[in-house]
């Protein structure tokens, strides 16, 4: 909801100042400037980027305006660690073979479906639970491997961020390349036209320009940034497998173990201490 209230800020602002200020909407209205600035963009970003790339970004874009990432998800995962790492406690490492070798006919993964439906997540908790039940692996050593797939995750998901980063910043040269070719337009019709459609041909190319700004500052940029912190809150739930996973490697019990993943999650949906010491027990 706060990113559709930005949205409409920004735009009732700026449409809103140039109405009272004596300007006509109708004036702004250029769809070949929109072609010109929105296809060079579009075609910018396809060469720039790999399918696979642009078909996430287009996915994440979609997200933007809700996410996951909330007091009740951290909650969830924290206990599907909490509740794994309890069984293998009492049953022995090799009582959650199936589990982990069948994460969506276990029981267990069931109960937390948000965490069951990210392959990717569920793919590396059991990884981790894996290396952990071959008992061939120091802490310190897991936490080394943790850390490389940490790096290569993080580059992963912070690129639709850098990608639509760089069409941010290349949207007022759009904006300009639109404007020139509007100055061409105009050049062509000196002596051939009155002074209104001369003045009409360099206002069309103004928008040209006043576009490719407002949508770099007001609506591409502030998209980039979204995706940042998405990334950003992504890996931080990484980081909090991680810790728990290394305090139970570590020889600390579920409860405790659970706990470092807890103080690892950013502060905004952090659960209390008292919070998870409930959620655990209800597990």
């Amino acid at each position: 909801m706060a990113k559709i209230i930005g949205i409409l800020v920004v735009f009732f602002s700026v449409l809103g100042g140039f109405v009272l200020a004596g300007g006509k909407l109708m004036a702004l209205i250029h769809p070949f400037e929109f072609l010109i600035i929105g296809g060079a963009a579009l075609g910018a970003f396809i060469q720039g980027n790999r399918g696979k790339t642009s078909w996430l970004v287009v996915k994440k874009s979609l997200r933007m305006f809700s996410t996951r990432y909330t007091h009740a998800y951290y909650l969830e995962v924290l206990r599907l660690v909490y509740e794994i790492l309890n069984k293998s406690r009492r049953e022995g490492m090799m009582a959650i073979e199936g589990d982990i070798e069948e994460p969506y006919e276990s029981p267990i993964f069931a109960k937390y479906p948000s965490v069951l439906n990210d392959e990717r997540m569920i793919a590396y908790i059991c990884d981790y639970l894996r290396i952990m039940t071959s008992g061939n692996m120091a802490p310190h050593e897991l936490e080394n491997l943790f850390e490389m797939e940490l790096a290569s995750l993080k580059e992963e998901l912070e690129l639709p961020a850098h990608s639509i980063g760089r069409v941010a910043d290349s949207l007022p040269g759009y904006g300009i390349v639109a404007a020139v070719l509007g100055i061409v337009i105009t050049m062509a019709l000196l002596g051939e036209a009155n002074q209104a459609a001369i003045g009409q041909s360099v206002a069309a190319a103004l928008v040209g320009t006043f576009l490719g700004i407002i949508a770099a500052y007001g609506f591409i940029g502030p998209l980039a940034v979204c995706l940042e912190q998405d990334a950003r809150e992504e890996l931080n739930v990484y980081e909090a497998i991680k810790a728990s996973l290394i305090a139970s490697a570590s020889g600390l019990p579920p409860t405790l173990a659970v706990e470092f993943g807890r103080k690892v999650l950013m502060p905004g949906h952090r659960p209390s201490f008292a919070e998870l010491e409930q959620a655990v027990r209800g597990s």
